[in-house]
């Protein structure tokens, strides 16, 4: 068995390291206060951006891979980084899906905030990024009627 978890420490995943707010990020569209960004940052860019700040069990077997997978899914569901790149409708859909996430404690995940502790939003804080995400669909719908 010890032998099987030292080979698997030779199989590393590819890292997600990349650039946040590059040219197709969500701050780019729409307006994004200072409070806001730093909210992204700490409870959803990790999972849902091209750039994960890693905790130290990422260098480890098989925790490695479940945080691939993890991140991965997250960006498949969201990728805040590549915001701009969706249709209009999609970027609409993914905000009104910020709000629903939010309100109903979906997000961030329990499995997340398990370990980022400074992740676990507070009431004041959820209605900060659910007012963005609302204002940000109100922003999207003035887009869509000078198209």
């Amino acid at each position: 068995m010890a032998v099987v978890l030292i080979i698997c420490q030779f199989i590393r995943p590819q890292k997600n390291i990349g650039e946040i707010y590059g040219e197709n990020d969500v701050t780019k569209l729409i307006s994004t206060s200072e409070d806001v960004k730093n909210l992204l940052n700490t409870a959803c860019m990790d999972c849902h951006s091209n750039n994960t700040v890693y905790p130290f069990y990422a260098e480890i077997a098989p925790a490695s891979w479940w945080l691939k997978s993890h991140i991965d899914d997250g960006k498949k569901h969201l990728n805040f980084s590549d915001f701009n790149t969706y249709t209009l409708k999609r970027q609409d859909h993914k905000l009104e899906e910020v709000i629903e996430m939010i309100e109903q404690n979906e997000m961030p995940l329990s499995s997340y905030t398990w370990i980022h502790r400074n992740a676990i939003l507070n009431e004041t804080q959820k209605s900060l990024l659910i007012n963005w995400a609302k204002e940000g669909r109100k922003e999207l719908n003035y887009l869509g009627e000078i198209k």
